[in-house]
């Protein structure tokens, strides 16, 4: 009798969509703009800073709360990380918080931005590493947000601007990456005439 009821009960419960198309388009949107101003597609990038705060991390770490939700480590652990990036920077790139205004040197501001974003290579790493039983298409989106990271790491340490137009054109590579990944999630949801393939591998 009570496995009847808990049978009942669950297929009562509302069922749960995917957050994962969700936080890669926000991802996605957010690394493409600001990826653009680095591959000196266009000049300045403040117009980042909306997209940052808002779409890249608030609606991205929603989109981890709701993995969490679903079981999903690995996706709860980089929606909400990387939407925490994008909230970090954005804020920093927000004239009134004075951040970017403390460093008197551009030396220093360089080297503040090459370890901060040496921290988020590292991490970018590890997750890639999360990947690897999970799907061709998302160990994509990783492998080259890392090489990415690294670039840009490596131009703010010192490497010049070359390192960082570099980055500018994987991190466009790595949103397609992520537009793909997230519009093979949302045809996936049984709703479209078609699918796209992501080569699961587990």
């Amino acid at each position: 009798m009570a496995q009847v009821a808990a049978e009942r009960a669950a297929s009562a419960a509302p069922a749960v969509a995917n957050p994962a198309p969700l936080g890669l388009s926000a991802f996605a949107l957010t690394t493409f703009v600001l990826s653009a101003a680095n591959a000196q597609l266009f000049t300045g990038s403040a117009i980042v800073i909306g997209l940052a705060i808002f779409y890249g991390g608030i609606v991205q770490i929603l989109a981890g709360l709701q993995e969490f939700r679903a079981g999903n480590t690995f996706g709860a652990t980089a929606f909400c990380s990387y939407g925490g990036f994008w909230l970090a920077l954005g804020f920093a790139l927000l004239p009134g918080s004075g951040i970017v205004a403390a460093y008197k040197a551009s030396t220093d501001l360089h080297a503040a931005l090459g370890y901060f974003l040496l921290g988020w290579t590292i991490f970018t790493g590890l997750m890639f590493l999360g990947t690897l039983r999970s799907n061709i298409a998302l160990m994509a989106v990783f492998a080259v947000l890392f090489l990415t990271f690294l670039a840009l790491t490596i131009g703010e340490l010192g490497g010049g601007s070359t390192f960082g137009t570099i980055g500018g054109w994987l991190g466009i590579v790595t949103a397609l990456l992520a537009w793909y990944t997230a519009l093979a999630g949302v045809l996936a949801s049984g709703r479209a005439t078609f699918q796209l393939p992501v080569g699961p591998r587990s």
